[in-house]
């Protein structure tokens, strides 16, 4: 009748043993994985600008200023597309009506005339050109001048060369990591593109004044930055 414990102990002893082994085990270990960020970049010449010309100018009544502005704005135009650029390059930007007065102190202010700025945005897609068509518009009757911004008219291939340059400098720095924590190599898991920027070169403003008989109006296009942030997730190999 002894055999019986004995038995029960034994079926125990065997039901218990594995969950007695999965505490003692170790549970598996995640693999290490990296999280970074990289950034290319690439200088580009310009290839175009847009700026804003205008005419400003001023009469006793409203109706005689809207119409001096808009036989001089009319000249301006005539300008710009003789010039060579396209009815898609030009639009107006601005057309402002507003009274002006004559402050006196101790006195209620005196009504001296209408003001009209009339405002257009060009864009120029030859920079070579761009000083003699600043300077043909200024003849023609401009007196009023923005900032030039230049930029790309395509800004895709240079992009692209900032992605290449953007991934190339994330594998870099992976690899570093990884052999500097000990291990073989990092797999990318994921990839992730954030800003790609090509900001416009801003010139500063023209001052729009008839040119000497000193050739053209100097533009210098110079060089834009592009660039491409980029980031991705490796996973560390062994």
């Amino acid at each position: 009748m002894r055999l019986l414990p004995t038995l029960a102990a034994m079926m125990m002893s065997l039901i218990l043993a594995p969950a007695a082994l999965a505490l003692t085990e170790p549970a598996a270990m995640p693999p290490s994985s990296l999280s970074l960020s990289a950034q290319g970049e690439v200088r580009a010449p310009a290839d175009m600008a847009t700026l804003t010309l205008g005419v400003v100018s001023e009469a006793p009544t409203a109706a005689e200023a809207i119409g001096a502005n808009a036989a001089e704005m009319t000249r301006v135009l005539a300008a710009l597309k003789t010039s060579g650029l396209a009815a898609r390059d030009l639009q107006t930007s601005g057309l402002n009506l507003s009274p002006q007065y004559d402050y006196t102190p101790g006195q209620s202010p005196k009504l001296r005339g209408y003001q009209v700025a009339n405002q257009i945005t060009v864009t120029a897609r030859d920079l070579s050109r761009l000083g003699a068509l600043i300077d043909a518009t200024v003849r023609a009757g401009a007196n009023s001048a923005g900032q030039i911004n230049l930029g790309m008219a395509n800004p895709l291939a240079a992009e692209n060369r900032a992605r290449l340059l953007a991934v190339k400098a994330l594998n870099d720095k992976a690899s570093l990591y990884a052999k500097a924590l000990g291990y073989a190599s990092a797999r990318l898991v994921s990839l992730k593109e954030g800003s790609t920027e090509s900001p416009p070169v801003f010139m500063a403003r023209m001052a729009a004044a008839p040119m000497a008989d000193g050739g053209p109006t100097p533009v210098a296009p110079g060089e834009m930055t592009v660039s491409v942030n980029v980031s991705g997730v490796f996973e560390l190999v062994p």
